[in-house]
């Protein structure tokens, strides 16, 4: 089949979400999200694949910025709802309405597309890569302390629109400096803090504690959630970390220990961290942290490549001819001199003999400097055109902090 691939209309959301919650075997109420959704996505940014005049797979995007090495950001793309029908499968349905997307996104000057992988074989076959790490840390609170004393001042507030705009601002600084973040959709504040109704299931019932630091300014906050336990009728409850973000050191160590010291609480979880988390170093007895659930968080798909290789920074001096393998690209291949170092970078368009070629998408999955170039190879292959370019390459992408998308879309 050809299947038709566009843009739906308001009164399609329906077949639309009944397309998407089919494949992804859910039974929610089509009619009150549809009611929803409207006023929330811009449809100019869904694809539906139609085969007549049945939806048969989805996918849609929304728009942010992607802080990079360096805290230079990037227009991106936000990629979601990626489905097609079980009965249309290996049809091509897919391709179809990632090359239509795409397009869009290169027109709209978006310099990167993001994502989540459902499946992990999937988007290596349209150019992205897994360039950010995530993991869950567990925490046996009777088994350690904490080395810093409590700094500053915690609160515990009511989830409100004043709370919200507090620790909006508070991620937002702190996004800037971080690789890898993203900036968050303003309606997503009111669903985290359960100030809108969630339509989609259960909404956010939890606490939220701010940190304060001595000027009395809002430095930091963790939302969460417990999971009560008793055994032998004592409580053994689980504090579960929805999230928790801070502008320094001690508002972070303050908060991790404030929910560590609650009453009635013996396990505390997070999930959606970093690996590097340095939430061990804080506790008195590391083992007491237990790290788990390591693998990809945020892909990262570059389409412009000369404008996102000199917007980040190099922690290290390099010059070199890289020549990109993209399907998407006219001619299936883009070669680019780029001049990095500390003090910036540029990079250009070039035909000089390439001294390394590799796939776009393992670009994307070392650009953020989190991952070894070495190794992001090996799926789509290389050629090392010059003696020692891999290796130049591999040490000048990588950075000494981790990137970290603390964001799920």
């Amino acid at each position: 089949m050809t299947p038709e691939i566009r843009p739906i209309r308001e009164d399609e959301l329906p077949a639309y979400l009944e397309a998407l919650t089919t494949a992804f075997q859910e039974r929610p109420n089509i009619e009150r999200i549809a009611r929803e959704i409207g006023a929330l996505w811009d449809l100019d940014r869904t694809r539906a694949a139609l085969d007549g005049d049945r939806i048969c797979g989805t996918f849609r995007s929304w728009p942010t910025e992607l802080t990079v090495p360096g805290g230079a950001r990037l227009a991106a793309a936000a990629v979601s709802a990626v489905t097609v029908l079980p009965t249309h499968r290996r049809r091509g349905i897919l391709r179809a309405m990632v090359g239509s997307e795409h397009g869009s996104m290169r027109e709209r000057g978006e310099t990167v597309a993001l994502l989540y992988a459902s499946e992990y074989p999937i988007y290596g076959r349209f150019g992205y890569g897994a360039a950010c790490r995530e993991a869950s840390w567990t925490v046996d609170v009777a088994a350690t302390g904490f080395h810093r004393p409590i700094q500053g001042t915690i609160e515990l507030v009511s989830p409100d629109t004043t709370s919200r705009d507090a620790i909006r601002n508070v991620f937002d600084t702190w996004r800037l400096s971080q690789a890898g973040e993203i900036r968050r959709r303003d309606h997503g504040w009111d669903f985290d803090l359960g100030l809108r109704e969630e339509f989609w299931g259960p909404g956010w019932k939890g606490f939220l504690a701010l940190h304060r630091d001595a000027a009395g300014e809002v430095d930091g906050y963790a939302r969460y959630h417990v999971e009560e336990k008793w055994e032998r009728r004592q409580p053994r409850n689980t504090l579960v970390v929805d999230e928790l973000h801070a502008l320094d050191d001690p508002a972070r160590a303050t908060l991790w220990r404030f929910l560590a010291e609650m009453d009635w609480v013996a396990t505390i979880k997070a999930s959606r961290r970093t690996p590097s988390d340095p939430l061990p170093w804080l506790l008195t007895n590391a083992r007491a942290a237990e790290l788990g659930e390591v693998g990809d968080g945020l892909w990262v798909r570059l389409f412009d490549v000369p404008q996102a290789l000199a917007a980040r920074s190099y922690e290290r001096a390099g010059r070199l001819v890289l020549e990109v393998i993209d399907e998407e690209s006219p001619g299936g291949r883009i070669r680019v001199d780029l001049d990095a170092g500390p003090d910036g970078a540029t990079c250009r368009a070039t035909d000089r003999p390439a001294d390394l070629t590799i796939h776009v998408g393992a670009l994307g999955a070392v650009y953020l400097g989190g991952r070894r170039l070495r190794d992001a190879v090996l799926p789509g292959g290389v050629d090392e055109h010059r003696p020692g370019a891999l290796g130049e390459a591999d040490d000048l992408f990588r950075t000494l902090d981790e990137p970290w998308c603390s964001t799920f879309f």
